[in-house]
């Protein structure tokens, strides 16, 4: 298949995967569930399915673990929106071309869809056909990336910084935690599914890290192995989550609302930090490009096998073009 026509099936299998793991409206609470599956299906980009698909080719993950992992991811993703949407947080009436959750239903059902489809991620993730000390990978790093440490914690820096001018340093902090976090975990999660994974990513990119400084920071040069293997996941998700942030901050002020989903211009309207607002318009548009290329030099020493990965960087950073 083709780049194209390999997104579609993802796509296609993501979907059915959500489609069977989301309680039937007909179950009660029904409008709950209802509420659920209008702002879980049928829309958004599912950039997160797509990478955990494309990271699972690099260890030889199934199919199937891998619909489990990457409809797990999504639901925490659009949680997130729907908590973000509302009036006590970015208050937007419209996402994915449609109005947002407590705007099509109420508030109080907004708030608990977001708690029910965290709680349905993780039940979802454990039931996923890996062994068991795979699962509890999965589980930790879902659960890390999603929390105060992650992406939570980064929302929390973001609502805080509204009408402050954070410097780079800071402002890449928080959209590491805020938007990269999650990106990561997508990356991580799609490599742990895979027989040919280690069980513990995060030890190994340790090992690398520990490695490269003893080096002087050269390159590790052995084949593909654990370290070498999380140390370029971990370089290619920094890379692809920073981008993805920088490309919405430019779309933000170049793109109108129908093709964004969303309200256009409203992080300059909120007076919120951007790297548009911190960089320029052209600037952060070099800094976008930089980064593809950072992402495609971290996935060389995978060669071929790291292809969809590439092609998804070049997905992020070509939405600005």
């Amino acid at each position: 298949m083709n780049f194209n026509e390999w997104t579609r099936a993802v796509l296609a299998r993501t979907e059915a995967a959500l489609e069977a793991r989301l309680p039937s409206a007909e179950v009660e609470p029904g409008r709950l569930h209802d509420a659920m599956r209008y702002t879980t299906l049928g829309g958004g980009k599912r950039v997160r399915p797509l990478l955990v698909h494309a990271a699972g080719l690099l260890t030889g993950a199934t199919p199937e673990a891998l619909d489990a992992a990457g409809a797990a991811i999504e639901m925490i993703h659009v949680y997130s929106l729907v908590h973000d949407d509302m009036p006590a947080m970015d208050d937007d009436s419209m996402r994915r071309g449609k109005p947002t959750v407590h705007v099509q239903y109420d508030e109080a059902t907004a708030l608990l869809v977001g708690d029910a489809l965290q709680s349905q991620a993780f039940i979802t993730l454990s039931d996923a056909p890996v062994p068991a000390a795979r699962k509890a990978a999965l589980l930790r790093e879902l659960a890390y990336a999603s929390g105060s440490l992650g992406m939570a914690g980064g929302q929390a820096i973001d609502l805080a910084s509204v009408g402050i001018a954070l410097d780079r340093p800071s402002l890449e902090k928080m959209h590491r935690m805020k938007t990269g976090a999650l990106l990561r975990a997508a990356v991580f999660m799609g490599a742990l599914c895979g027989d040919e994974a280690p069980e513990s990513l995060d030890a190994a990119a340790g090992v690398a890290a520990q490695t490269r400084a003893q080096a002087g920071g050269a390159a590790v040069a052995e084949a593909i192995d654990a370290a070498t293997l999380a140390a370029a996941l971990e370089r290619y998700s920094a890379a692809v989550g920073l981008a993805f942030q920088v490309v919405d901050d430019i779309l933000d002020v170049t793109a109108d609302s129908a093709t964004l989903g969303k309200t256009a211009g409203k992080d300059e309207k909120d007076n919120k930090p951007t790297y548009v607002s911190l960089l320029g318009l052209d600037e952060a548009r070099k800094l976008a490009k930089q980064l593809q290329a950072d992402a495609h030099a971290a996935l060389a020493p995978f060669g071929d096998r790291a292809e969809r990965l590439a092609q998804l960087a070049d997905l992020v950073v070509e939405r600005a073009n």
